[in-house]
């Protein structure tokens, strides 16, 4: 059991890769910053430093996509600024608060992890409904467009990526309660093997 907690499961990948995301994320808080500081509105939120991490490191996860990028902090921002405008605060309400966004997001299929800190954020600090265009939107499109150029740079990423000709299907099972997850198979007993190549 311990080794669960100690394996790294992320698959190895090009250091050019992550250097190229590293220079990516560079640019992209340079380019939010100045932006802003040009607009005298702040452009910078702590949660797109999580989203710059999907976003520059890892294009083809679906959580990277910019619909999940905007349509993820924008909604978490929106449900949130309207519970902390109309709820009494507290705990509980910051705690249900996150947990619907989260609900919401995946229902949706705008799931976008580090929209559950913008939500954090929004019970944490009770900012008003500007907050909603600056930072939020007006930031997470910025990173997201200087995301679409660096990807064109070498080594290139499609970002974002294709339309699909069908809709996403449910991970494939098999009689045996056994599901694929990122490559791996699943066991009912919570074993894991290598997915056989397709």
């Amino acid at each position: 059991m311990p080794r669960r907690f100690l394996h790294r499961h992320q698959p190895p990948a090009a250091a050019a890769r992550w250097l190229k995301a590293g220079i990516g994320a560079t640019i992209a808080f340079v380019v939010i910053w100045f932006l802003g500081d040009a607009a005298g509105v702040p452009f910078v939120v702590a949660p797109l430093g999580a989203s710059a991490v999907l976003v520059f490191g890892l294009p083809e996860s679906p959580l990277s996509q910019p619909a999940n990028v905007l349509g993820g902090h924008a909604v978490a921002a929106f449900v949130s600024l309207a519970v902390d405008h109309l709820a009494p605060r507290g705990p509980i309400v910051l705690a249900v608060t996150v947990g619907a966004v989260i609900a919401l997001l995946g229902l949706i299929r705008l799931t976008h992890p580090p929209a559950g800190a913008t939500a954090l954020v929004v019970m944490l600090t009770h900012p008003d409904w500007t907050f909603l265009i600056t930072p939020v939107i007006a930031g997470s499109l910025v990173l997201v467009l200087v995301a679409v150029v660096v990807h064109r740079l070498p080594p290139r990423s499609v970002y974002p990526l294709p339309v699909p000709e069908k809709p996403p299907a449910a991970p494939p099972t098999s009689g045996t309660g056994e599901k694929v997850v990122f490559g791996q198979v699943i066991t009912s007993a919570g074993n894991s093997s290598e997915a056989p190549d397709r």
